[in-house]
């Protein structure tokens, strides 16, 4: 890997084509928690189509300040899709985007940082060749500049420094600011990937995935460590999690998302009770808990 942050790049491995007409005839249920306009985030009939494959399904849903959501749903349900769509990285079909009250739909991807959306940056982004320091500085002297460039890396090293090391022992990262990014162990990767999306000091904080591939007490520790961020910083997280240990223990509300659509949102022991979504996703969850 490059110094060069690797520009996202959208597949539909995460899409499942849905029934024939049903964009046009069937509108999922929204989320009734919040009103968009009020909602720390909220999405209001957000849709994304790849060709006649529907990968985001009118999706209604609203997220309240200082919430902790997780996003649940099948391999193929629009999960990722969705974050893409509320960051921006892709446009969507039909449908707005709201932050703070505020339709930020029409806002490119790298203006939304600076209105307080972030989402935690993935191995495949970070500065592999430079510090664990770098990687978070530069992200802190970028949100301050309001643009990235590579003499970032070259000048003014001390601007930035004593925030970057605040987020990094904020985020508990074991390893020495000194150490090269691309020698950090899986987990400690995805903590400097939250400790860079921290730099850009957002309101609403989208997390994907952020156990993937953890041992059983690393993910117990990204757990904890997720709850403490909302809690002591006082963040709106979204997250996407396939560990329902983890979704169950942490999350104030669960969406759930089958082929696009969002068929249930609630409390966790409310999701753990739907039929719909026992039948979707969880595989009799609620026989074994």
């Amino acid at each position: 890997m490059s110094d060069t942050a690797d520009t996202a790049t959208e597949t539909t491995d995460d899409v499942e084509p849905t029934d024939a007409g049903r964009e046009a005839d069937t509108m999922p249920s929204p989320d009734p928690a919040v009103d968009p306009t009020t909602a720390a985030l909220a999405t209001d009939g957000l849709r994304r189509t790849f060709g006649e494959v529907t990968a985001v399904d009118r999706v209604s849903l609203g997220v309240e300040r200082g919430e902790l959501r997780a996003i649940i749903g099948p391999n193929g349900a629009g999960k990722t899709t969705l974050f893409n769509t509320i960051m921006g990285t892709l446009p969507p079909t039909d449908g707005r985007v709201f932050l703070d009250g505020q339709d930020v739909t029409e806002r490119d991807e790298h203006e939304r940082p600076h209105l307080g959306l972030a989402r935690s940056f993935q191995s495949n982004e970070l500065f592999e060749e430079q510090t664990v320091l770098e990687n978070v500085r530069v992200v802190v002297q970028t949100s301050r500049r309001g643009a990235f460039s590579f003499d970032l890396f070259r000048d003014h090293r001390s601007v930035g420094r004593e925030r970057a090391l605040e987020l990094l022992d904020t985020v508990g990262l074991d390893a020495p600011p000194s150490t090269l990014a691309k020698n950090l162990s899986h987990g400690d990767q995805r903590r400097l990937g939250i400790a860079m999306a921290l730099a850009t000091e957002p309101e609403v904080l989208l997390l994907d995935e952020p156990t993937s591939g953890m041992s059983p007490g690393a993910t117990t520790a990204t757990a904890n460590l997720i709850e403490e961020i909302r809690d002591e910083l006082g963040l709106t997280v979204v997250l996407i999690e396939h560990d329902m240990d983890v979704v169950l223990s942490i999350s104030d509300r669960i969406s759930v998302l089958n082929r696009g659509s969002l068929i249930a949102t609630g409390p966790p022991e409310e999701i753990q009770a739907n039929d719909a979504v026992q039948d979707a996703y969880l595989g009799g969850m609620r026989e074994e808990l």
